[in-house]
């Protein structure tokens, strides 16, 4: 459907013609269009139409509405299409050159400023009633009124949108619905990984960072793992193993950081000769070349600031 006769459709009908920024086609109520000229086909030159140059002129809901009830759309996609209508128009005027609104006549710009108007010839293709007539001030959105409107479209176009923004809103919900079953599953599993209780239960591994052997690999128990309130003697390395001792600390200080790590379920050992100084150490297999890289995550994870961790086989 083309868009630029219905400005003229308009015109012809409720004789006054608003557009933003431009100014009004006023069309003389008394106009009467000649049957036989219309009959025979013959150009007819539109008389009784003037135009006021206002570039304040706002835009007319009526106009929005006949729009939309013409070519089936909603009013905001009806006052779109006016405006890229109209913002095609003030881009001739500007350069210097005429713009004909089909039906209505030419707007030109003059040097002094404003339009100057050049009737045009009316649209009389199909026109059916021999006179121009008066229709109500209301316009009807679900028929076509008589007069001008079965000039140029005996039926109203629809537009099926409806379809894809029901697709849409379905991709969105699923989009919706994924994302949120991704955070509940990764706070869930977030909450689990950080349970002390739950770490003791599935795993005593010591999660040592940049030491992929000791990721994979469970400390060595040994026989002599402490109560986290007495002193214990020497700890006996199995073979093949080494002691990697985190820390040496007085009797308060190694029992209070002892019982912390085992709250947390990871398997660190303690051993005393005097019941006044304490070692923390973990037990590994290892080989003797990455003893010094198991060293220094070690100490990065659980040696205290300033402290340093090393090796006892």
């Amino acid at each position: 459907m083309k868009f630029a006769p219905l400005l003229a459709q308009f015109l012809y009908t409720y004789k006054r013609l608003d557009l933003p920024g431009i100014g009004s086609f006023l069309l003389d109520s008394s106009t009467i269009v000649e049957a036989e000229q219309i009959k025979q086909g013959k150009p007819v030159a539109l008389e009784g139409v003037s135009f006021e140059y206002n570039s304040a002129t706002k835009q007319s809901p009526d106009l929005i509405g006949f729009i939309a009830g013409q070519t089936g759309k909603i009013k905001a996609l009806a006052a779109a299409d006016l405006e890229s209508h109209l913002e095609l128009a003030k881009q001739f005027l500007n350069i210097g050159k005429p713009f004909m609104f089909e039906g209505i006549g030419s707007l030109a710009k003059m040097q002094a400023g404003g339009y100057s108007f050049t009737p045009g010839h009316l649209i009389t293709d199909k026109i059916k009633d021999t006179t121009a007539k008066e229709t109500p001030a209301t316009i009807s959105t679900e028929e076509p009124v008589s007069d001008y409107r079965s000039i140029f479209y005996s039926k109203k176009a629809k537009t099926n949108w409806k379809k894809p923004v029901v697709i849409l809103l379905l991709l969105a919900g699923i989009v919706l619905a994924i994302w949120g079953g991704y955070t509940v599953y990764k706070r869930t599993t977030s909450k689990k990984s950080t349970n002390p209780g739950e770490v003791a239960k599935q795993d005593k591994t010591v999660l040592v960072p940049d030491s992929a052997d000791i990721l994979n690999a469970n400390p060595v128990a040994t026989t002599a793992t402490p109560p986290a309130n007495t002193p214990t003697a020497s700890v006996t390395v199995p073979s093949g193993n080494y002691k990697f001792v985190i820390e040496n600390a007085t009797r308060v200080r190694a029992l209070s950081r002892y019982k912390k790590l085992k709250g947390y379920g990871i398997n660190i050992q303690m051993e005393t000769t005097d019941s006044v100084n304490f070692k923390l150490f973990f037990v590994f297999p290892a080989a003797i070349a990455d003893t010094a890289r198991i060293t220094d995550s070690l100490r990065k994870v659980y040696s205290p600031t300033g402290g340093r961790a090393y090796v006892e086989n």
